[in-house]
Order: C-alpha cells, then sequence, then structure tokens
C-alpha cells in the first residue's frame, strides 16, 4: 500500500536594500596648491599608495577634477574634511546608480 504525503515548503527570502548611498570624493584642481601637497593628502587622508597618489593628481590636473574614492557618506565626509582642511577643493558626490 502506498502512502501519500502532501509536503508544503514555505519559503522566506531577504530582500538587501541599500541603506547608504554610494558616493564618490571629488578632488578639484586649483591653481594654488603643489602636486606634492596633493599626493601627501591623498597619501595621508585617503590610504592611497604613492603612486596611486601621483596618477589621481596629473588626472586632477589634466580634467579639472577626480574621483579619488568611493564609498558611502559617512566613510567619506571624515576624508573630505580633512581635506579641505588642507586647503585643497574637495566634495562628496552621490553616484547615480
Amino acid at each position: 500500500m502506498a502512502t501519500q504525503t502532501n509536503t508544503k515548503f514555505q519559503e522566506e527570502t531577504d530582500v538587501l536594500t541599500q541603506l547608504d548611498e554610494y558616493c564618490t570624493l571629488i578632488v578639484w584642481n586649483d591653481e594654488v596648491n603643489s602636486f606634492d601637497w596633493v599626493i601627501e593628502a591623498l597619501v595621508d587622508v585617503c590610504g592611497h599608495s604613492t603612486e596611486q597618489a601621483e596618477q589621481c593628481a596629473i588626472i586632477i590636473d589634466s580634467k579639472g577634477k577626480y574621483a579619488v574614492k568611493e564609498g558611502s557618506y559617512d566613510d567619506l565626509k571624515p576624508m573630505c574634511d580633512a581635506i579641505t582642511d588642507r586647503g585643497i577643493g574637495a566634495t562628496i558626490e552621490v553616484i547615480a546608480r
């Protein structure tokens, strides 16, 4: 004699939501700050290697601005403040997704 079993499965699904907007830290070119000063700031504040900071400085000089770091606003805000405290123009922009 065969027995039939009816089993119902309930599946739970977690939905990940993005609570923090993803942002970029933009450093702006100016005619005041030297390459060396900008490079030093990027190494000290953003944790860039010297080579990475040099490449960023070249792009900043040639294009007028460059996104030197990406992350959440809360992570980037102290970096932005530290860079602007050194007299270098910096802003945070939200990345459109």
